[in-house]
């Protein structure tokens, strides 16, 4: 049975969180793509691949129990905490959250995601998630250093340079088994 992401759910959960950390799940100092994998969960994303880290995209059901604090037996996907491996998950999924890779930011709506290769060698640094668009620009939700209704081009950010490139990952809104 097919799962439908929930753009507004993802957008909401995003509005809710950008400025702060939900304690029913892990936090980084690095927390961009944990961040925005719980806003893809929040849109319904299913998860995949426990307990294997470096396959799928999941997180132990043990940080949504209400519980404070870690615990060493609960754990997550490599493609939920980083950026990269976001990006690799995105690109290759066949199975539960899917992405398609577009050339275009005009091609993005709300809830989709935005990586970024801030020096232009390859390694993706961060990422956000689309929350609104302006006269056809999206503007974008973070953490690590917390922004909402940000231009998605991050021109403002310490961390931009004339060698940024952008991946554009339309999220499927139907996410098979």
């Amino acid at each position: 049975m097919p799962t439908y992401y929930n753009r507004d759910a993802a957008v909401e959960y995003a509005n809710s969180w950008w400025d702060g950390r939900n304690s029913n799940f892990p936090s980084f100092a690095v927390d961009c793509t944990n961040f925005i994998s719980q806003c893809l969960l929040a849109g319904g994303a299913p998860m995949w691949g426990a307990p294997n880290r470096g396959t799928g995209w999941w997180i132990t059901s043990g940080w949504r129990s209400g519980r404070e604090g870690h615990y060493p037996n609960e754990t997550w996907s490599y493609s939920w905490s980083v950026a990269h491996s976001l990006r690799w998950y995105l690109e290759t999924s066949k199975r539960g959250l899917t992405a398609k890779q577009v050339s275009d930011v005009s091609e993005l709506e709300l809830g989709d995601v935005i990586l970024y290769d801030f020096e232009g060698t390859g390694v993706i640094d961060h990422s956000t998630i689309v929350t609104s668009i302006r006269n056809g620009v999206p503007y974008v939700h973070a953490h690590t250093n917390d922004s909402a209704n940000r231009h998605y081009e991050y021109r403002n950010s310490g961390a931009y340079t004339p060698n940024i490139k952008y991946y554009f990952y339309k999220i499927s809104d139907v996410f098979s088994g």
